[in-house]
């Protein structure tokens, strides 16, 4: 973290130029949220977006100095150039780069203590593939640039979801759920928990692959092969570990009140039932990363980019989340559990 008297520096990434997530920027921006902003895009991409949504722009090229107050409506870039101009609604492969280059630089500058945070708009995958480049996600990503392994979490403040398994087609799944994948997966969650979420003992609830969990082998073997030798392995190493659950009955209210996460097994799994409750407080964060990555819940919203409409709710709850753990990160040891824990992401 910067000098007490400065600004956390969370830079931010405006993601596929012709969605949503320049006018998000935009509204942040405009807003007078409690960080320095620093957004790695295009300041004419920015000045577009803020005409459209309504808002003015005060836009001031990044010079690496610290910054003890800002002004709503200020925003520093670090310029990175469009291929083309974007036309909202209508994504560009040969914009496919300038996304790429700027999730780079972000990851690069969180890595190197640049910026305390980074916090990410939407991308248009498959514009990135049409450009002949491999991209399945933002977590693999960062992952790979980082050479990390990884978590997918998402989180409300009813609710924290983790992903065994992220972006596959679902069919694909049962072969990618492995006792040793499980094993990676649940350690990255309880470190984090305890590292990032201030939880002393995090409880940590595996949902079964299968209808019912398997129903003792009667409807899928994976409970008896796979998720429950895995489980018993972590408890071995203390810890606290519950299921596997039966999906259709794991997030009713008395469930809930005995894990501080969940760890789904695919990603239709559990978030609809999260979207469903709190599609504009529900922020995507990447466990394992070597620094604090948010983003928001929703994809690129082709059809509202660039008429003003959409909702920021979400980026402003995953900014929020974003300073949260930053500050976090200073603290030398976990707070104890109190009974309000597992009910708040921050």
């Amino acid at each position: 973290m910067n000098a007490a008297a400065s600004l956390p520096r969370l830079a931010l990434t405006a993601g596929e130029p012709a969605g949503v997530g320049p006018d998000l920027i935009a509204r942040l921006a405009a807003s007078s949220f409690p960080a320095d902003l620093i957004a790695i895009s295009n300041s004419s991409l920015l000045q577009r977006a803020a005409q459209r949504c309504g808002v003015a722009l005060n836009l001031e090229t990044f010079d690496g100095a610290s910054r003890v107050l800002r002004a709503a409506g200020t925003l520093r870039v670090i310029e990175t150039p469009l291929r083309v101009d974007e036309v909202p609604g209508r994504p560009d492969p040969r914009n496919a780069f300038h996304v790429l280059n700027a999730l780079a630089r972000a990851a690069d500058g969180c890595m190197c203590g640049e910026f305390d945070a980074l916090v990410t708009a939407p991308v248009q995958k498959s514009v990135i593939n049409d450009a002949g480049e491999a991209f399945s996600g933002h977590t693999e990503f960062f992952a790979q640039r980082a050479n990390s392994e990884v978590v997918m979490m998402l989180a409300s403040p009813e609710l924290r979801v983790a992903l065994a398994t992220t972006h596959l087609p679902l069919s694909k799944v049962p072969a990618a759920i492995t006792r040793e994948s499980l094993t990676r997966t649940l350690r990255i969650v309880h470190t984090e928990m305890i590292a990032k979420f201030g939880i002393a003992r995090p409880r940590i609830a595996l949902l079964g692959l299968n209808p019912h969990a398997g129903e003792g082998g009667h409807l899928g073997s994976e409970e008896i092969d796979t998720i429950i030798p895995a489980m018993e392995t972590l408890r071995g190493e203390d810890m606290e570990l519950i299921g596997p659950l039966s999906a259709d009955t794991a997030f009713v209210p008395s469930q809930r009140e005995r894990f501080d996460v969940v760890l789904a097994m695919y990603h239709d799994q559990a978030l609809p039932v999260l979207k469903s409750e709190a599609f504009d407080r529900t922020v995507n964060i990447t466990l394992g990363l070597p620094f604090v990555r948010t983003s928001v819940d929703h994809g690129t919203a082709l059809d509202l980019a660039g008429t003003g409409r959409a909702d920021p709710s979400s980026l402003f709850a995953a900014a929020e989340v974003a300073l949260q753990l930053a500050k976090r990160r200073t603290r030398s040891a976990p707070s104890p559990r109190d009974s309000g824990a597992s009910r708040n992401p921050i």
